[in-house]
This record gives C-alpha cells, structure tokens and sequence, in this order.
C-alpha cells in the first residue's frame, strides 16, 4: 500500500497547496502550480516511506504449500479474469473519455455527456487564474458549489503545460489501477468484482430481448442500481479521488485495530498525518463519501464506548458503587474496565483533527454556507420515482439488487450468531465483521429514509458505501465457506447481470457523442484569451457552450447542473437573461443586474432567440467575431487618446 499512500497523498496535498496558494494570491499561476506539485510530491515520498504494508501471515512451512496447491492456482486464475476486465473497462473509458474524430470533439460514454462539459468548464476556469474560491461559473449570484477538488488538481496540470485531454486520461487511468488495487487489498478479487459487475437481474432480459444494444439503453433509463463503474466512476470526477481513499482509509482502521499487534506502535499500516490529512479533506473531493465515513468513525467509537457502559452498569449491579471504587483506586484493573483503548484514543483524535479542516471546506463548497441544507426527509428512495418505480415493493429490489438484498441480511444474522455464541467478554473488542457491517447497515437505510441530495438518486453516492463495506464479509463469512459449486452459482447470480451492463454500456458508445466544433471551440478560445478571466457573459444555457468549455463564466449554465448544485429558484434569472438577450428596451440595465460585461452572439444564440432585436450591435463596441459569432463589451474602458 505504499505506493497507493504515496499517490493519493500526491493528488491531496497538491490540491490543498494550490488551493491555499490560489487564495492568497488571487488565483493560480505557472509558479504556484509548480510549487503546489512539489510539495504534494514531497509529502508523497514521505508518506510512502511511513507507510507499512502489513499482511496476514501464513503458518510457517505453508507459504509453498500453498502456492502450488490447486486452490491457489484456481483463485490466481479468476484474479487475471477479474483484472482483464478492470483493464478492458479502464482502457475503453479513459482513452476515448474525450477525443478527437475529424471535426468534431467526442466523448465515449452518453452518460458523461453533460458531466464531463462541467468539469471541462471547472478546470479550464481555475487554469485561467481566478480568484479562490471562485465565483460559480454556471450561475451569477453564487460561489462555485461543487467539491471540485479533482478539476482544482486537473487545473494545476494544465497550468505547467499538460494537455487537458491528456491529463483527464492519465488521472482517469491512474485511478482506475489505484482504484483496482485498494479493493483488492479491502475485499479481495471478490471484492473487485462486486464494483465492476454490480447489479440485479435486469441484464438477464439479454435472453429476450431482440438486440444487445436496445437492452442497454432501456435498461440505463429504468434501473436505479445503475452500473457503478459507468454512471458513477467515469462520470463523477469525485469518485476517482474518493473510492481509493475511502477503501485505503477503511483497509487501514482494519489493519491497525484488528490486524496488528497493540504492542507494535511504529508498525502502523498509514501514518496518522496521512489518515487526517485524507479524511479532513474529503469534503473538498467528495462529500458524500465523507458522511459515509465519519458514520464509520461514529460507529466505532460508540460501539466501543457501549461496551464500555455496559461493562459500568454491570459492575454497579453487581457489586455496587463499592466495586467501582475498587476498580478506581486500583489503577492495576482499569484495563480490566476499560480493555483496548487503541480504537477510542485513535478515532477521538482523528475526528478532533479533522473538525476544523472539514468545516473550513465544506465551508468553501456551501457556497460560506449559504447553500440550503442537502438533507432532507424521503423515505422509500426512488421507489415511487416514474422513472425508476415498480408495480410492487418485491419487483424493485429484486430488479435493482438481485439476491443481494437477501444475502447481506443473511449475512447479519450469521455473523451476529456468531457473535452471540462467542460469548466474547464485555471488555474485548468487537469482531470486524460486526464493526463494519453495523455502519454499513445505518449507511444504507440512512439512503432509504433521508434525501441528501436534490435528485434521489444521488443518494447512491452514499449508498454505494453501504455496498462497499460490505463485499469483503459477505465472501469471507458466508460465500467462501460454501461448496464450490454454490460458490459458483452465487456469483453468476450476483454479477453476471452487471457483466452485461459494463460491457453493453461500453459497446453502445462505440461511435462516440459529439461534445463540441473543434474549429469553433479553438476560435472562441482565442477570442477571449485577451479578456479578464472574472469577466461573466451573457450566452445561451447549455451545457457545451463555447464560452463554457473555455473557462469563462456566464449568467446561467444548464439548468440540469443547476438543478444538482441546489438552485431550485434560478426560473427569476432565467426569464431576465432571456428579456436581455432578446433585447428588451431596459436591455442595459438587466445587464447590470446580471453583472454582465459581454454579450455573445453565436450559433446557440441564433436558434433559441430568434425574435431578438440585438441592439448591442449598434450601440457597444464589437470585439471579436469570425464564423463562430460575435463578442460584444457593455463595459469598454475609456480610451487614453
């Protein structure tokens, strides 16, 4: 795992220099993003040196054994199968991400679409220098509220000269190998497998239905358990960053409170500067994934600290106030009281550390907490959704979920069984499997019962935390002690569906989706280059604007990533910008009120405001135009003649 510290400590640390480097010198430049890199560089190197990579050691005399007995050539052998596939996935998504085909600018997944747009528009922005945290690009009367923090870290590339197309590959590619190995070490090939082939039985219906590719698209429009790999990984930028962490941060409270020795302090599997500095500032990244882990944390401790009050209610049962005192004043029994404090001590510190960095960022992305709270009360998901709702409660679990549902309350049961027979003493720790799955429960019936973003179904991106925890229990404690051949049936029940999905998902993209004009995007950006980068324009909303994809910000954005970020009431801007545009006698002064400095009259422009009088044209100074438009300054500064 040293090298997994090390480069996730490259990107955090990197990112969190430039950030704090962009707000004291009023955006980013050449130099700051040099001296961000290094730094996250360094701190790499020192995380890679810190960390240990502890394993599970096997009785002395078996390691040969083992690596010729027939069972470990035959998990060897689904490990390659399981990795081809993570490869084939990796490749086909990231080196056609985003693309050139002749004229035209393509991206290979539809779901990425608009996705993508926005995150082109996040990068380029933060490369042109602006002022952090930066005004929102997509709406004129808000910060950016949007944890951004992979497009800060893809600016700082473009800012020393890496191409933005090449640097969305790499980081997508190297994540994916980051991500492959974190679920291996957390859960396994079983555990790689479940986040490639999630799924429930929609897939099967390949058997009925007349082509692959029909299946797919109708399948995308009604399923709610989507593919992860597709609709989440490649489209969430976040997520690249996010799983690797969480799975490394989960893998090392494991590792350090059930795994390794108590008495071996300096053997820690991640040093405890990199555990905070992670977690702290997940917020920036993703915040969803940082609710799923702080519910870890919670979990932990308080399971640990109920231990501990049951222990007290006990002694005072028994012996009365008299046994506590004894216990007290006999410094000797207090570990008889208060057994392993590793967990409590740790957590307590970790949350603690983290209390201000964490609010400072959430700060930053809530817009200085003017943003409206994303929690909300929904029971039921999106169950009753149109789109994504069944006839009966039955029919859209099992078609979301498959016998998923079922094994992971069977699971439950058989490990808290287990737990009764064991009669372990008040004082020892839990087992892991108890520790983790508890958390994983609350995740995931926290997803049934609460909204935490605009659009249900974005409660996936906490739910699928839920999954997560659960994957490593659910083949160690129930599938692997199984016969081989239930081993084998469980599985195909489990992924073959999402097997399906993946590789029909990546096969209807085969020809691209056109995302922007190259001739058209390269001219507008040589248009605005001489202009100041705070500058907003007036444009059409869509999401692949030109003056979007170049950076720059406009009035409104698409109402779809609106929508997601929490304006609910931009319908008020929406209708002014339309009076503007189509050129309104008060045109200027609703210009004013937009903060308007450009006006720009395009292709988009032409279409949607066909009945416009455009009166800037005789009235403000034109400053660009060419076969792509026309760029008109509402504000031109005086001339010095």
């Amino acid at each position: 795992m040293k090298w997994l510290s090390a480069g996730l400590t490259f990107v955090n640390l990197s990112t969190i220099c430039g950030l704090l480097l962009g707000m004291a010198g009023n955006g980013l430049s050449n130099v700051s993003a040099i001296f961000s890199l290094v730094t996250g560089a360094a701190f790499a190197v020192a995380a890679c040196l810190e960390t240990y990579h502890t394993r599970r050691e096997r009785p002395k005399g078996a390691a040969r054994e083992f690596a010729s007995s027939p069972v470990a050539r035959y998990r060897q052998f689904w490990f390659w199968i399981v990795a081809a596939c993570f490869a084939l996935f990796a490749l086909r998504s990231f080196c056609w991400l985003l693309y050139i085909d002749g004229e035209q600018l393509k991206i290979q997944s539809p779901h990425n679409l608009g996705d993508l747009a926005l995150h082109v528009t996040l990068i380029r922005n933060f490369a042109n220098g602006v002022a952090l945290w930066p005004d929102n690009p997509i709406y004129v009367f808000s910060k950016l509220r949007y944890p951004a923090g992979m497009d800060l870290f893809n600016g700082l590339l473009c800012l020393v000269h890496v191409d933005l197309t090449r640097g969305l590959v790499w980081t997508g590619l190297i994540a994916s190998l980051a991500t492959f190995y974190a679920f291996y070490r957390w859960a396994g090939v079983f555990g790689v497998a479940g986040f490639l082939f999630n799924g429930g039985i929609a897939s099967f219906q390949i058997l009925s239905s007349s082509t692959f590719r029909s299946l797919i698209v109708q399948g995308n429009k009604t399923i709610a358990w989507k593919s992860i790999p597709l609709t989440m990984f490649v489209t969430q930028r976040g997520l690249l960053y996010a799983i690797p962490v969480g799975l490394l941060l989960l893998w090392s409270w494991r590792e350090r409170f059930w795994r390794t020795n108590a008495d071996d302090e300096r053997r820690r599997p991640l040093p405890f500067w990199v555990e905070l500095s992670l977690y702290a500032s997940m917020p920036l990244f993703h915040v969803h994934t940082f609710i799923a882990l702080t519910i870890v944390l919670v979990f932990l401790f308080g399971l640990e600290l109920l231990n501990q009050l049951n222990i007290t209610v006990d002694l005072v049962r028994k012996e009365g106030i008299a046994g506590v005192r004894s216990l007290v004043i006999q410094i000797s029994k207090w570990r008889e009281l208060f057994g392993d404090m590793r967990i409590r001590k740790h957590i307590a510190l970790l949350i603690a550390g983290s209390l201000l960095p964490a609010t400072f960022f959430v700060w930053l992305i809530s817009d200085n907490f003017h943003a409206a709270s994303m929690l909300e009360r929904k029971p039921g998901w999106v169950m009753h959704d149109p789109d994504f709702g069944r006839p009966t409660f039955f029919q859209f679990w099992f078609d979301n979920f498959g016998i998923f549902i079922p094994l992971g309350l069977w699971l439950i049961v058989v490990c808290g069984w287990r737990f009764w027979k064991s009669k372990k003493k008040w004082n020892e720790k839990l087992p892991e499997d108890i520790a983790f799955l508890l958390p994983a429960a609350a995740i995931f019936i926290s997803g049934l019962l609460f909204k935490f973003a605009p659009w249900e179904w974005d409660n996936l991106k906490l739910m699928i935390w839920a999954y997560f925890l659960v994957l490593p229990f659910l083949w160690t404690e129930l599938i692997a002690r199984w016969s081989l051949s239930v081993r084998f049936g469980v599985c195909i029940a489990l992924f073959a569906s999402g097997f399906v999905s993946l590789f029909g998902g990546l096969a209807a993209g085969r020809h691209g989706f056109g995302l922007a004009d190259r001739a058209e995007l390269d001219s507008v950006g040589v248009a605005v280059q001489r202009l100041p980068a705070e500058a907003r324009f007036a444009a059409y909303p869509t999401y692949n604007h030109p003056i979007l994809l170049q950076g720059r910000k406009v009035v409104l954005g698409y109402p779809g990533h609106l929508w997601t970020q929490g304006f609910s009431n931009y319908q008020d801007v929406e209708k002014k910008l339309r009076e503007l545009m189509e050129g309104a006698q008060n045109w200027r002064d609703i210009a004013r009120a937009l903060r308007v400095r450009y006006i720009f009259w395009g292709r988009e422009e032409g279409i949607n405001y066909p009945a416009s009088k455009r009166p800037w044209e005789t009235t403000a100074p034109l400053i660009a135009s060419g076969d792509w438009g026309a760029i008109y300054d509402l504000e031109p500064k005086p001339s010095s003649h």
